[in-house]
Parts: structure tokens; sequence; C-alpha cells
């Protein structure tokens, strides 16, 4: 998938969908872990989902604090608008 010149509400809404999806499909194989076809989806998924979290990370900051996501100098989580904030 190509995500470049997206606006950050687009991205917001494309990781929000991936994420669902993610946690879809890890409780589905939670329950069904020899399903190959639901465990190649959720890697595809997740890699899909680690893609563009740094993508638009690069461009509007941390989603997220507490070890997860690295910042650039000076520190950036306070600066910009909560990622809750931009929708």
């Amino acid at each position: 998938m190509e995500y470049g010149n997206q606006s950050c509400e687009n991205l917001l809404l494309k990781l929000q969908e991936l994420t669902f999806a993610a946690v879809d499909l890890n409780l589905y194989l939670d329950n069904h872990p020899e399903n190959k076809n639901a465990l190649a989806d959720f890697n595809a998924i997740t890699r899909e989902l680690n893609k563009l979290k740094k993508l638009y990370e690069a461009e509007n900051g941390p989603l997220t604090n507490f070890g997860c996501s690295e910042s650039k100098y000076p520190w950036e989580w306070v600066n910009d608008p909560w990622p809750w904030e931009i929708i």
C-alpha cells in the first residue's frame, strides 16, 4: 500500500483500521492457533501496521510514549496535539 502525501487524519484512520484487524485476528488465533491463513493475515497486517506507524511518527511525532516510540530532540511528546486531538 502507498501512504505518501496523505493527511494526518487519513493516516490515523488507517492506523485504527489496521489495529482493529490485528486485534481481531489476535483474538481469533487465540482460539484457532493452527489456522495458517489467519496467521499469514495477522503477520501481513502487523508488518503493514508497523510500517505505517513508522511513517506517521516520522511525519507527525510519536503515537505513544513509555518506550514504545523514539523521540527526536527536543522531547516531542508534549509539543504536538495528542493523536486523539487531531480528529
